[in-house]
């Protein structure tokens, strides 16, 4: 029996910090550029990501840098720990890509970073991976996220001809939340306030008329709030899974590297709840 080739883990993208800018109270935004970036590419997909790539404070890597001798010679506690962020936009001609990220203050690891982070600086990071992008052929579109998939909705809504039908909520903290986006769709923006996250976006879901004819829909976010709206379109709404993007990008109590650990066993087990509530083909 042949023996099969070793798996190596992908080589990083390097690239430097060219310019930051806050673009709202709670969304920070970073645009990385330089000759690292020379083959680095991203298809047709709207919810392209990236992992950056955090190195372990006070430890230096050997150069040139690769992830599979870092795991193969350094402890684990060692290793950079990653942080998951959709594309923005990548501008091949310029070789500029752009990353938003949510701040909390100096809750969690990476928007703190993303506040202090200096031009020039060396940023790390793995991809781009990603799956959805709106399926033109589709009579209508469900675009529907909390501010984690704002920057995937925005690039979604600016990748579809005008004049598509389209029916689009985000929903953030409150007004000064709110971004312009390159579309003409007219975006409904939720505001939480002191609600719970995502039982806006329920709600407004919830209470839409659906158009008639096929929908394509894109449902991200907080983990809570996106089971309950994959149950109204699995299972209320009888839509095809191929038909829909839905899944939790993060959960509350949760920090990425707990939630990536637990999703896959999460979401199975939605998966199967819901496929006992399904109506029988007839």
């Amino acid at each position: 029996m042949a023996e099969r080739p070793e798996r190596r883990t992908p080589k990083p993208h390097s690239a430097r910090v060219i310019r930051t800018e806050r673009l709202t109270p709670h969304m920070q935004r970073v645009v990385l550029g330089g000759d690292g970036l020379a083959e680095f590419t991203v298809g047709t997909r709207t919810d392209h990501y990236v992992k950056l790539l955090f190195g372990a404070e006070g430890v230096t890597y050997p150069e040139p840098f690769d992830m599979q001798r870092v795991r193969e010679e350094f402890p684990r506690d060692q290793w950079p720990v990653t942080r998951t962020y959709t594309v923005r936009a990548w501008d091949p001609e310029l070789r500029e890509l752009t990353l938003d990220f949510v701040v909390h203050g100096d809750e969690g690891l990476a928007g703190p970073w993303a506040t202090r982070v200096q031009s020039g600086e060396l940023v790390r990071f793995m991809g781009p991976g990603g799956a959805y992008a709106p399926d033109t052929s589709a009579d209508w579109h469900l675009l529907a996220g909390d501010e984690s998939a704002l920057p995937a909705i925005a690039a979604a809504l600016e990748s579809l001809p005008d004049g598509a039908d389209v029916r689009a909520f985000i929903e953030v903290s409150g007004p000064e939340e709110e971004q312009k986006i390159a579309s003409d769709v007219d975006v409904v923006w939720l505001h939480r306030g002191d609600r719970p996250v995502g039982e806006a976006l329920v709600e407004a879901v919830r209470a839409l008329e659906f158009p008639a004819g096929r929908v394509h829909a894109f449902v991200h976010g907080e983990a809570g709030f996106v089971k309950e709206l994959r149950k109204l379109l699995r299972v209320e709404r009888e839509i095809p899974r191929e038909d829909l993007s839905i899944s939790g990008y993060w959960r509350l109590g949760h920090n990425e590297d707990g939630w990536q650990a637990a999703k896959r066993e999460w979401n199975a087990q939605v998966e199967a709840e819901q496929e006992t509530a399904e109506p029988a083909a007839s």
